[in-house]
């Protein structure tokens, strides 16, 4: 038995009621790094928790990989992959385009996901067919556009202090063409290049659970993600997504190195 949009629905709901509350009011924060800072808060464990404990319950044949707590089951036929705060940074900079990544995948193929924004009150949801978007202003299907090309797309990436050699020169040269970019707005990028209001996004060194809601989101909305070699995104790494084949050709060029 698969999942359905309330089920989805629901688990967006319970972590959303761990992560809402605790949202700018100054909660602590632990560095998981001892040479960086990659934060992490009580409101993500809460929240993957709360995820955890509804799937758990209603399929407990499948498996599980989250950021938080100890994957299982990833040999299964299905496995969910969970990012409870996607953008830890801005969660607790009080900027409200982190969201919780619920993904779904049958036989290592990532096939339905949503991304929830609970401060806007926005969700993004691909349904094995189609992506969907429910917000403020209603309920709608949406899709992709076609800028034409790269020199007229916006582009999104975290931040350029991501990338490191080689890669950095790489991403420079496909930014330095672009028409418009913009940094720091993690797996939010994603979902407004599926609603078409960006062109691409481009970044590097992301885990599993970075991508794996957002990868159906994109593709069904009529999107392109892959790795820079242009291999599936599943496992994450280095990543580009496009809202059309020609910025994707156009920007691939240059992350190649061509």
């Amino acid at each position: 038995m698969l999942p359905d949009r309330v089920f989805f629905d629901a688990l967006a709901d319970a972590a959303k009621g761990e992560t809402l509350p605790r949202f700018r009011t100054g909660i602590s924060v632990v560095n998981k790094l001892a040479g960086g800072f990659d934060p992490v808060t009580e409101g993500d464990r809460a929240a993957e928790t709360a995820i955890r404990a509804l799937i758990e319950e209603r399929f407990p044949e499948h498996g599980i990989l989250g950021e938080e707590h100890e994957s299982i089951g990833l040999d299964r036929e299905h496995v969910w992959v969970i990012d409870p705060i996607d953008g830890t940074r801005a969660f607790i900079s009080g900027l409200p385009v982190w969201g919780t990544l619920i993904g779904f995948r049958s036989n290592g193929r990532a096939t339905m996901g949503m991304m929830d924004q609970p401060f806007t009150g926005e969700r993004y949801f691909a349904d094995g067919s189609q992506s969907w978007y429910s917000g403020p202003d209603g309920e709608r299907q949406i899709s992709v556009r076609d800028c034409g090309s790269l020199s007229d797309a916006i582009l999104f990436t975290t931040s350029p202090h991501i990338f490191q050699g080689e890669d950095l020169k790489r991403y420079r040269s496909v930014e330095e063409k672009v028409r418009l970019f913009r940094y720091g707005c993690d797996c939010y990028a994603y979902a407004l290049l599926a609603a078409g209001h960006v062109d691409l996004v481009v970044e590097n060194s992301l885990q599993p659970y970075d991508v794996g809601a957002l990868i159906p989101i994109i593709e069904q909305a009529g999107g392109i993600i892959t790795a820079w070699d242009g291999g599936r995104p599943e496992n994450g790494g280095n990543i580009i997504a496009a809202g059309s084949r020609a910025v994707y050709e156009q920007a691939m060029a240059l992350l190649a190195g061509r």
